[in-house]
C-alpha cells in the first residue's frame, strides 16, 4: 500500500532513493523493484532487520536482482549519515508528525537530495486526523505518537524554508479514514470488535487484490477524506 506516487515522484531505475522513516519497507520494496539503488533508514532496529530480510527473500524469490543495491540502516533523522547532495529522491511517509523538531529533520532532508532532485512529504491530513484525537486520547497520546496535526499550508511553509520547492500534492487512503474512526470509537487496541475486524478484512483485500470496486470508491473519497496527505517537492538546480 503506497502513499506516494512513483511515477509523480519521477523513480527510475538506477536513481538513488531515501526512504527516510521506512518502518517495514513498503515505500523501499517497491522503490527496488523499479531498479533504484535504496537505503531505507529508520530509528527502530526491529524495523531496520525486518526490512533487510525482506530484501534477502525478495532476492531468494527472484522478485529482486542478486545485484540489487538494497540496503538498510538504522540512524537519526536530525543527523542523517550522509553527505550532502547524496539522493536523487527522497521520500519520508507519515514520519514528521512523531518528531519534536520537525524542521531540524527537514533541512537534513533538504540537504541530502540533490539539487534538481524530488522529494514526496506524507503526513495525515488534518480533518481526518482531528477526528482521531477527537474521539480518543490513545490514539496520539502514547509513547513515539503523534505530537502535531498539519494543515497543508503549515507543511508546506515549513518545507519551503528549508529551500525546497512545493510541485503539488494530494490526498490518499480515504478508505482508511473511517476505519480509524471506528478503532477510535471502539477502542485503538480492540481488535476484537466485529465490525472493526470485518473492515480490516476489507482493508486487506483492497491490498492484496485491488478490486475495481473499492479502487474507484478511494478515488471519489481521497479529496474528501483522504487520511493522507502527500506534498511533493524539488530542491532547485
Amino acid at each position: 500500500m503506497l502513499t506516494a506516487r512513483y511515477d509523480r515522484l519521477g523513480v527510475r531505475g538506477g536513481d538513488s532513493v531515501l526512504d527516510l522513516g521506512c518502518g517495514f519497507g513498503r515505500h523501499a520494496f517497491e522503490a527496488a523493484r523499479r531498479g533504484a539503488i535504496v537505503v531505507a533508514l529508520d530509528a527502530g532496529r526491529d524495523e531496520v532487520l525486518g526490512v533487510r530480510a525482506t530484501f534477502a527473500a525478495m532476492v531468494d524469490a527472484g522478485e529482486l536482482s542478486g545485484d540489487t543495491l538494497a540496503v538498510a540502516v538504522q540512524g537519526d533523522a536530525l543527523a542523517l549519515p550522509f553527505a550532502d547532495e547524496t539522493f536523487d529522491r527522497v521520500i519520508c511517509s507519515e514520519v514528521l508528525e512523531h518528531i519534536p523538531d520537525d524542521l531540524g529533520a527537514m533541512a537534513e532532508l533538504a540537504r541530502v537530495l540533490r539539487r534538481g532532485g524530488t522529494m514526496a512529504i506524507t503526513v495525515p491530513r488534518r480533518g481526518p486526523e482531528r477526528v482521531n484525537w477527537a474521539l480518543s486520547d490513545d490514539y496520539h497520546n502514547v509513547p513515539g505518537g503523534h505530537i502535531r496535526i498539519y494543515s497543508r499550508r503549515v507543511l508546506e511553509g515549513r518545507l519551503t524554508s528549508v529551500g525546497l520547492r512545493v510541485t503539488g500534492h494530494h490526498h490518499a487512503h480515504g478508505l482508511h479514514s473511517p476505519y480509524w474512526w471506528l478503532k477510535c470509537l471502539v477502542g485503538t487496541t480492540n481488535d476484537t470488535n466485529w465490525i472493526v475486524r470485518q473492515y480490516h478484512r476489507l482493508l486487506v483485500w483492497d491490498i492484496m487484490k485491488h478490486p475495481a470496486l473499492t479502487r474507484y470508491a478511494e478515488a471519489l473519497l481521497n479529496p474528501l477524506i483522504g487520511k493522507s496527505l502527500v506534498v511533493y517537492l524539488e530542491r532547485p538546480a
